[in-house]
């Protein structure tokens, strides 16, 4: 089955970069980012669209417009309208066209576009309505009962508007009916519980979408991690046995936060993995 691939931008976000660099000094990662005065850096929410004849994909929907005017200050939100909304127009679709979405997990930042923009006095609602969503099992336990260190990353009331015949669990890496077979899945376990990254297995290229695991290219260094994290520790290991594999088979990893590279390629050299080969955005990308 051929697949046409297309990066869609989502609303961006301005975020505090030492919780994005958790455990790397300021010096070093003001290299790597442009930084305002108020010690936040540019972050992307780019989704992944992925068509067939009769299909319209969608990896992740961005933290969208949903909040209210005070907590889109409080979260960096730069845009007030949909710009994932905007972003499909652009290229002729509505939201109705998006037959399946698959969240990667349910924080704010990835699941938000789900939602129609704030309204004052409205209650929120969905804007992709008719879409199945896919995500795992362990993420959507998580966003049932999240953890007082995460709690703040949830949507209250999302999980009961999305609890219905069109919500599909994946609980292991097998192919799932409700996808083309060239989709499958690794989870993750070191950023949130259950973070279940999608592999496209195409006839000329794979990518992998790789969520909060590997948010941007300067997260491709193995030893950064996010002050968001629940076990930076395991997300070192995670992100080795994951670069390991894409260097290997030469597999592209799509950056849904890196404000300027949509995705790359992997290589090792001197002991350290490397973004190479980077795309700015991924548009009709046959594969």
């Amino acid at each position: 089955m051929a697949f046409k691939l297309t990066s869609l931008m989502g609303n961006s976000q301005m975020l505090d970069g030492g919780a994005m660099f958790g455990n790397v000094p300021k010096a070093l990662w003001s290299r790597w980012s442009k930084v305002d005065t108020n010690n936040r850096i540019p972050l992307a929410c780019r989704c992944l669209l992925i068509q067939t004849e009769n299909r319209n994909i969608l990896l992740e929907t961005g933290i969208g417009a949903f909040f209210e005017p005070k907590l889109r200050e409080r979260y960096g939100v730069v845009e007030e309208e949909h710009v994932l909304a905007e972003s499909l127009s652009r290229i002729g679709l509505k939201p109705t066209d998006i037959d399946t979405i698959v969240l990667s997990h349910l924080h704010f930042d990835h699941a938000g576009g789900l939602l129609k923009p704030y309204q004052t006095g409205s209650e929120p609602s969905l804007l992709f309505e008719s879409a199945r969503i896919v995500t795992s099992k362990r993420a959507w336990e998580r966003a049932l009962d999240p953890h007082p260190r995460d709690r703040a990353s949830f949507i209250p009331g999302l999980t009961k508007m999305l609890d219905n015949d069109r919500l599909i669990l994946i609980e292991d890496s097998e192919h799932n009916a409700a996808l083309p077979k060239a989709f499958s899945f690794r989870f993750s376990e070191g950023h949130t519980p259950g973070m279940m990254l999608t592999k496209i297995s195409g006839t000329t290229s794979s990518i992998v979408f790789g969520a909060d695991l590997v948010p941007g290219t300067a997260w491709v260094h193995l030893p950064v991690t996010m002050g968001y994290d629940r076990n930076p520790e395991v997300v070192v290991n995670e992100k080795e046995t994951l670069m390991n594999d894409l260097a290997t088979s030469k597999t592209y990893l799509f950056y849904t936060h890196d404000p300027d590279v949509a995705c790359s390629q992997i290589e090792q050299e001197g002991g350290k993995f490397k973004p190479t080969n980077n795309k700015p955005v991924v548009e009709n990308w046959a594969i």
